[in-house]
Protein backbone atom coordinates (compact mmCIF):
# COMPACT_ATOMS: atom_id res chain seq x y z
CA UNK A 1 0.00 0.00 0.00
CA UNK A 2 1.56 3.31 -1.56
CA UNK A 3 1.31 6.39 0.48
CA UNK A 4 0.87 9.35 -1.80
CA UNK A 5 2.74 12.15 0.02
CA UNK A 6 3.73 14.55 -3.04
CA UNK A 7 3.52 12.36 -6.60
CA UNK A 8 3.05 15.35 -8.53
CA UNK A 9 6.64 15.71 -8.40
CA UNK A 10 7.95 12.54 -8.67
CA UNK A 11 11.27 11.96 -10.78
CA UNK A 12 9.43 8.05 -12.23
CA UNK A 13 6.11 7.52 -12.33
CA UNK A 14 4.27 6.21 -8.86
CA UNK A 15 3.24 2.72 -10.63
CA UNK A 16 6.81 2.27 -11.21
CA UNK A 17 8.46 3.23 -8.19
CA UNK A 18 5.70 0.35 -6.46
CA UNK A 19 7.29 -1.65 -8.86
CA UNK A 20 11.04 -1.24 -8.15
CA UNK A 21 9.98 -1.38 -4.52
CA UNK A 22 7.88 -4.40 -4.46
CA UNK A 23 11.02 -6.22 -5.90
CA UNK A 24 13.57 -5.06 -3.99
CA UNK A 25 11.33 -6.53 -0.75
CA UNK A 26 10.13 -9.58 -2.83
CA UNK A 27 14.37 -10.26 -3.33
CA UNK A 28 15.46 -9.90 -0.07
CA UNK A 29 13.16 -11.62 1.70
CA UNK A 30 12.57 -14.15 -1.06
CA UNK A 31 13.64 -17.54 1.50
CA UNK A 32 12.47 -15.22 4.92
CA UNK A 33 9.81 -17.01 6.83
CA UNK A 34 10.03 -15.85 9.83
CA UNK A 35 11.77 -12.23 11.61
CA UNK A 36 15.38 -13.42 12.51
CA UNK A 37 17.43 -10.59 14.09
CA UNK A 38 20.74 -11.36 12.95
CA UNK A 39 19.20 -10.63 9.38
CA UNK A 40 17.52 -7.50 9.58
CA UNK A 41 20.38 -5.50 8.99
CA UNK A 42 21.12 -7.08 5.63
CA UNK A 43 17.56 -7.50 4.63
CA UNK A 44 17.34 -3.43 4.95
CA UNK A 45 21.08 -2.88 3.17
CA UNK A 46 19.57 -4.66 0.24
CA UNK A 47 16.19 -2.99 -0.20
CA UNK A 48 17.61 0.33 -0.04
CA UNK A 49 20.42 -0.36 -2.30
CA UNK A 50 18.58 -2.36 -4.91
CA UNK A 51 15.88 0.90 -4.66
CA UNK A 52 18.27 3.27 -4.66
CA UNK A 53 20.50 1.50 -7.59
CA UNK A 54 17.27 1.31 -9.64
CA UNK A 55 16.23 5.24 -9.17
CA UNK A 56 19.39 6.10 -10.24
CA UNK A 57 19.10 4.09 -13.29
CA UNK A 58 15.67 5.40 -14.13
CA UNK A 59 16.73 9.49 -13.48
CA UNK A 60 20.14 9.57 -14.96
CA UNK A 61 20.50 11.49 -18.08
CA UNK A 62 21.03 9.62 -20.99
CA UNK A 63 23.83 11.18 -22.58
CA UNK A 64 26.80 10.22 -20.09
CA UNK A 65 29.49 11.69 -22.45
CA UNK A 66 28.36 15.27 -21.68
CA UNK A 67 28.71 14.67 -17.76
CA UNK A 68 25.65 16.28 -16.88
CA UNK A 69 25.07 15.86 -13.16
CA UNK A 70 22.03 13.60 -12.17
CA UNK A 71 18.39 15.26 -11.58
CA UNK A 72 17.53 14.09 -8.23
CA UNK A 73 19.40 13.16 -5.43
CA UNK A 74 17.59 10.25 -3.08
CA UNK A 75 17.37 8.69 0.23
CA UNK A 76 15.62 5.19 0.93
CA UNK A 77 14.38 4.72 4.55
CA UNK A 78 13.55 0.59 4.88
CA UNK A 79 11.64 0.19 8.43
CA UNK A 80 11.70 -3.93 9.36
CA UNK A 81 9.40 -4.69 12.43
CA UNK A 82 8.57 -7.89 14.17
CA UNK A 83 5.22 -8.58 14.33
CA UNK A 84 4.28 -10.34 17.98
CA UNK A 85 4.16 -13.90 18.50
CA UNK A 86 1.46 -15.91 17.08
CA UNK A 87 0.18 -19.02 18.03
CA UNK A 88 -0.44 -20.58 14.92
CA UNK A 89 -2.64 -23.25 16.27
CA UNK A 90 -5.31 -20.95 18.13
CA UNK A 91 -5.15 -18.14 15.14
CA UNK A 92 -6.12 -21.18 12.82
CA UNK A 93 -8.74 -22.25 14.61
CA UNK A 94 -10.30 -19.02 14.97
CA UNK A 95 -9.81 -18.65 18.67
CA UNK A 96 -6.77 -16.04 18.58
CA UNK A 97 -8.12 -13.49 15.74
CA UNK A 98 -5.53 -10.14 16.88
CA UNK A 99 -2.40 -12.58 18.16
CA UNK A 100 0.79 -11.06 17.52
CA UNK A 101 -0.30 -7.73 16.08
CA UNK A 102 1.98 -5.02 17.03
CA UNK A 103 1.21 -1.29 16.22
CA UNK A 104 3.64 0.75 14.41
CA UNK A 105 3.06 3.98 12.86
CA UNK A 106 6.44 5.89 11.03
CA UNK A 107 6.15 9.86 9.77
CA UNK A 108 8.81 11.93 7.94
CA UNK A 109 8.74 15.80 7.51
CA UNK A 110 11.26 17.94 5.77
CA UNK A 111 11.67 21.52 4.40
CA UNK A 112 11.41 21.53 0.13
CA UNK A 113 10.03 22.82 -2.67
CA UNK A 114 6.89 21.07 -3.11
CA UNK A 115 6.83 21.58 -7.19
CA UNK A 116 10.08 19.44 -7.79
CA UNK A 117 10.98 17.40 -4.70
CA UNK A 118 9.09 15.26 -3.02
CA UNK A 119 8.44 11.92 -0.91
CA UNK A 120 6.56 8.75 -0.77
CA UNK A 121 6.13 5.77 1.14
CA UNK A 122 4.98 1.91 0.78
CA UNK A 123 4.26 -0.90 2.79
CA UNK A 124 5.32 -3.98 1.52
CA UNK A 125 2.01 -6.64 1.51
CA UNK A 126 4.45 -9.50 1.22
CA UNK A 127 5.73 -9.08 4.92
CA UNK A 128 2.85 -10.01 7.04
CA UNK A 129 2.46 -13.63 5.79
CA UNK A 130 6.64 -13.72 7.30
CA UNK A 131 5.14 -11.85 10.43
CA UNK A 132 6.95 -8.59 9.65
CA UNK A 133 5.70 -5.13 8.47
CA UNK A 134 8.32 -3.56 6.19
CA UNK A 135 7.89 0.28 5.77
CA UNK A 136 9.96 1.84 2.76
CA UNK A 137 10.18 5.91 1.98
CA UNK A 138 11.39 7.45 -1.07
CA UNK A 139 12.77 11.01 -0.63
CA UNK A 140 13.73 13.24 -3.58
CA UNK A 141 15.51 16.50 -4.23
CA UNK A 142 15.95 18.04 -7.51
CA UNK A 143 19.34 19.34 -8.18
CA UNK A 144 18.52 21.39 -11.32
Amino acid sequence: MAVDSTTSSSPIPIPELTKITTEACDSALNETTEYQHEKVSDWNSSIINTILKALIAATAPSDSETKTPAPYRFTVNSTIVQQGLIDRTAAADGTQTNAGKRGMHSASGAYWDVNRDGMWTYKYPGAEERGLDVVVSVTWFAVN
